[in-house]
């Protein structure tokens, strides 16, 4: 009989612990999600976008504890220019000057670290991946029913990626292009 009585309760504290912290996994819908893209140089700046592979949140009790990003790279588009200088510009970029997406084909940001502002606002530290280098980076998330939204500034140096800049490169004048790019991130799920 005690051991009956034991079970049970056992059983009725496992019950309670699952439902007291429901966690579930949001898929990203990469379809209808958006990432844009923003280059300054001396002289102007580009804008595009680039396409998510895949991606996904790690929710707990509503609330964001985790999330993994995969950027496809050979889908970075340029939205400012047309016919020769946009192919120019994407094939430049697509190029080992940049991305080298021939060889690196995708980028990935991993979440690792989440701290709620309150009001579903949170501030997120992840390692994010481009051409096999990983790095740290910050941002703010806000989010908003099926949706959510983020803007990073990413330095592109600490990727390898030093075409153009001028903290590499002397006398360059007016065809210098600033170590940060910027990617205005709209998520629906």
């Amino acid at each position: 009989m005690k051991k009956n009585l034991l079970k049970g309760v056992a059983a009725t504290v496992i019950v309670l612990t699952t439902l007291a912290f429901t966690t579930m996994k949001k898929e990203i819908n990469i379809k209808e999600s958006k990432v844009t893209w923003t280059g300054k140089k001396v002289t102007g700046a580009h804008t595009g976008t680039i396409n998510l592979k895949s991606g996904f949140f790690n929710m707990e009790d509503e609330k964001l504890i985790g999330g993994e990003f995969v950027m496809d790279m050979t889908t970075i588009n340029t939205t400012d220019l047309s016919g020769e200088n946009k192919q120019k510009l994407e094939g430049h970029l697509k190029s080992e000057d940049f991305f080298g997406v021939e060889k690196h084909p995708s980028a990935k940001l991993v979440i690792t670290n989440i701290a709620s502002k309150g009001n579903d606002s949170y501030g997120v530290v992840g390692n994010l991946t481009i051409k096999n280098i990983t790095k740290p980076v910050t941002f703010d998330l806000e989010m908003n029913d099926n949706s959510a939204n983020a803007k990073l500034s990413i330095d592109r140096s600490k990727y390898d990626i030093k075409y153009g800049s001028g903290s590499f490169f002397d006398d360059l004048g007016d065809k210098t292009i600033y170590d940060n790019f910027d990617l205005d991130v709209n998520l629906k799920f």
